[in-house]
């Protein structure tokens, strides 16, 4: 119930800021910056298809929480970033050959293990318009 009436902050930059402090970061990196403003979302959201109630916070993009002191958002935030990373609400999910991952990014959160060594991996992302977060 509490961080149901909360909403976060998530912002681009805060996601890339080691690549934007680098020598020309800034540069390589300003229209997705001009075209990723800050924006506020719920931190609890409701699936449109599920009805089902889904933390909406991500420890790369989310960098505080509104109407909270700075110190009770780090707190809070903390404590969901890791509550997300929970052995039961995780996959790991083990590569090969002509592998395909599928996955819903309003509900999920995904994290890339580099732990394929010098092999060549193709990857090809697509991204779907969807829904605003409720």
């Amino acid at each position: 119930q509490f961080l149901a009436g909360l909403t976060a902050v998530h912002d681009f930059s805060w996601g890339f800021k080691e690549s934007l402090a680098e020598p020309g970061g800034r540069e390589r990196l300003a229209k997705a910056v001009r075209d990723n403003p800050p924006v506020s979302h719920p931190v609890i959201r409701t699936h449109p298809e599920t009805g089902k109630k889904v933390l909406y916070v991500n420890s790369l993009f989310t960098t505080h929480i509104e109407g909270l002191r700075p110190a009770e958002s780090e707190a809070l935030l903390g404590f969901l970033f890791e509550h997300v990373k929970t052995d039961e609400f995780t996959c790991r999910f083990n590569w090969s050959s002509n592998c395909l991952a599928i996955w819903d990014n309003r509900c999920t959160q995904h994290y890339a293990v580099a732990d394929y060594g010098g092999a060549h991996r193709v990857m090809h992302r697509v991204t779907m318009y969807g829904d605003r977060p409720v």
